[in-house]
């Protein structure tokens, strides 16, 4: 594998974090060995894990680990929309999106392989067509390409804002106001690496929130994200002192409200079509499982 990037000012980081940014499958010690074998290098010269990084930079990551397999599985998962370009998926709570070095069970993407063979490879040989991620235990929607043109236009639309998306998600503890936004910059957690956290040398990452209803103890909210940042609206939820139901990694971890992760569905997901230049917008119903925690916590 091969990656090539420009530094833009977003991702003015340490090169440290900023490669466990992008190799987000990839643990702390394999992005150490990356550097320590020097296959780590800034306009072509090897560098240490503190340089920080400057717009203008070109940063390239070589990773010659032999690729695995992915097998096509037809797992029946409902397409919303399909063309020659693009295609709109809803994920199964409890599904990955893709594989990765760590973990090379069925994903997403072994569904897409099984009904394509039209996928652009322009994000890596282990995530055809994806231009964009939701959590393993976070439903929803995603937009898939099929080819590199519709690869590139999504990315860009996805990095200059113009997408739409539309969470839906249940946390704990009432608002005293209907609707706000969150703006708080997020990153890695420098002690744990599978969390992400609010930090002033983050990405800026902006959500906007409002109340569907709240009791005493849980809210029933809707998130629509200005930025694309892991984890985002989990992290920030949090931060502001109203963690996700069912989210043990942000949340309480002795006795969950629900067993099966965070109540997060992607609701709602709109884009511009690379051909057309149209606005698409396509919305899907939260699982029965999301709907039985709101029946439970008298929400519905």
């Amino acid at each position: 594998m091969k990656t090539t990037k420009i530094i833009e000012k977003d991702d003015l980081l340490r090169a440290d974090i900023y490669v466990t940014e992008i190799l987000d499958t990839y643990s702390r010690s394999q992005v150490k060995k990356l550097f320590t074998e020097g296959k780590i290098t800034i306009n072509g010269e090897i560098i240490k894990p503190s340089y920080k990084l400057k717009e203008g930079d070109i940063i390239e990551i070589i990773d010659d680990t032999k690729p695995f397999i992915i097998e096509p599985v037809n797992l029946n998962l409902e397409i919303l929309y399909e063309d020659d370009e693009v295609l709109v998926v809803n994920k199964p709570k409890g599904l990955n999106v893709h594989p990765s070095i760590s973990n090379h069970e069925i994903s997403l993407v072994s569904f897409l392989l099984y009904h394509t063979k039209n996928l652009s490879y322009k994000g890596g040989m282990d995530r055809p067509g994806i231009v964009h991620r939701i959590d393993k235990d976070t439903s929803g929607l995603l937009v898939v390409a099929k080819t590199d043109f519709a690869y590139d236009h999504l990315v860009n639309q996805f990095k200059n804002r113009k997408t739409k998306r539309i969470y839906q998600t249940i946390c704990y503890n009432p608002f005293s106001e209907n609707s706000g936004t969150i703006n708080a910059p997020i990153t890695r957690d420098p002690n744990n690496r599978t969390k992400m956290a609010v930090n002033p040398e983050g990405k800026q990452a902006t959500t906007h929130f409002k109340v569907i209803k709240q009791s005493d103890k849980f809210s029933y909210l809707e998130c629509q994200l200005e930025t694309g940042r892991t984890h985002q609206i989990r992290v920030h939820m949090a931060y502001i002192g109203h963690p996700l139901v069912g989210d043990t990694t942000y949340g309480p971890k002795k006795n969950p409200i629900v067993k099966d992760g965070q109540a997060l569905h992607a609701r709602l997901i709109g884009f511009y079509h690379p051909i057309t230049n149209q606005f698409l917008e396509f919305e899907v119903d939260p699982t029965e499982s999301f709907f039985n925690t709101l029946t439970l916590l008298d929400l519905n």
